[in-house]
């Protein structure tokens, strides 16, 4: 099996529990420290074990996702043969960090960072089995079980630490002050790369796609609390500006790129407002993907369509051999005609006349767009139908 979950939620104690509740030997393997002469090592006790007891061995692999694929690899036929209960721990997705293999023979598990409930039950118990003598106030019970992040193990140092302070200093009870004093701020968890830090980020980007500021806000305060590096956020915030905002709004991707040029001036803390400003501008900024939906779909058609020459008289004419060529002939300059359009010409190579990718949506700037191109579609089929412009080939 694969216990799958953060920090400090009980992977390994699970696995000890597993192992304790059969009575099988429990052997632990770090990912981190290991290699494949400690695997090939523990294989060989193992048969040993199998061979006076006929009894398989609890393998627990902490942090699996380190080992790389061949050293993943070497657990699959001890696992297959029974020889192994394999047990991996990990606080990376094993969908992207476990070898199909080896997944495709394990059922993943996953566990959830603990509750503010259960942070305070487990205080509850430290202080009876360590500190029984030690009180701790109410309010600094919520403060531990903050700290603590969902981590028991986290929770479970910061009691030592405040509690040999407390001894120090001849104090019995530890309230929320004296826990401020004696635990430095903890950040919310947050892994720099790993589910975490994607997660997150992503609930950002649907934050401020879904028009909702206040969780727009949130999420990225949680992110700095975190400490994700604000240039990170800024690259996203230019990325919301042009895929979720677009033409609708392109003052969106003025302030976006404004936000990154005044926080590398200023830094943090003062820098990270003008973050905070452009995110909340872009939830509340009319939306439209239209160019990202119109871009994607040219990359496809050129992707799979042939190469069409550009039409001569599209192209430019820098020599005498070009101009006898036709390069140029018949291109009409835009702004020699009224309101600088040349109604009936076009663009596009031959057999894709009239060919529409880009759909202006219906909000923000992008209103007038569509409607200043449908009067445009209108002069140029009412110059087609007198006879003028260039003519189309059906």
């Amino acid at each position: 099996m694969i216990l799958w979950g953060p920090p400090g939620v009980g992977k390994t104690t699970l696995a000890r529990l597993m192992a304790d509740a059969f009575g099988l030997p429990f052997v632990t393997i770090s990912a981190v420290l290991a290699g494949v002469k400690d695997i090939r090592e523990t294989v060989e006790a193992a048969k040993a074990h199998m061979q006076a007891t006929g009894e398989p061995t609890v393998v627990f692999v902490d942090e699996v996702h380190r080992f790389n694929k061949a050293q993943q690899d070497a657990f699959l036929p001890h696992v297959e043969s029974g020889l192994f209960i394999f047990i991996g721990a990990t606080t990376e997705n094993p969908s992207f960090e476990v070898n199909n293999a080896l997944l495709s023979r394990a059922t993943v598990y996953t566990l959830e960072a603990l509750s503010p409930d259960d942070m305070k039950q487990l205080l509850e118990r430290g202080l009876k089995l360590a500190y029984p003598d030690l009180k701790v106030t109410p309010e600094a019970a919520e403060l531990f079980a903050s700290l603590a992040d969902g981590d028991a193990r986290r929770l479970l140092n910061a009691l030592e630490v405040s509690a040999e302070m407390a001894a120090a200093r001849n104090v019995s009870e530890i309230d929320a002050e004296f826990l401020k004093k004696s635990i430095p701020a903890a950040q919310r968890r947050f892994d720099k790369g790993g589910d975490f830090f994607y997660d997150q980020i992503s609930a950002l980007h649907k934050s401020v796609r879904g028009s909702d500021p206040d969780a727009a806000l949130y999420w990225l305060c949680r992110m700095l609390d975190g400490g994700c590096d604000p240039r990170y956020i800024c690259r996203r915030v230019m990325r919301m500006a042009v895929e979720d905002i677009g033409l609708a709004d392109p003052r969106g991707t003025q302030l976006a790129l404004e936000a990154a040029e005044i926080y590398e001036r200023l830094g943090s803390p003062e820098g990270e407002l003008a973050i905070a400003q452009a995110v909340v501008y872009l939830a509340v900024a009319a939306k439209s993907n239209s160019v990202e939906v119109a871009y994607n779909e040219v990359r496809r058609f050129v992707k799979q369509d042939r190469t069409r020459p550009v039409p001569l008289y599209l192209r430019n004419a820098p020599t005498k051999l070009m101009s006898k060529l036709g390069y140029g002939d018949g291109y009409r300059y835009a702004h020699d005609e009224p309101g600088a359009f040349a109604a009936g010409e076009i663009y596009l190579p031959e057999g894709l006349e009239g060919m529409r990718w880009y759909k202006p949506n219906p909000r923000g700037l992008e209103i007038k767009i569509g409607e200043k191109l449908e009067r445009l579609k209108e002069m140029n089929e009412a110059a087609w139908a007198e006879g003028k412009g260039r003519k189309r080939k059906t």
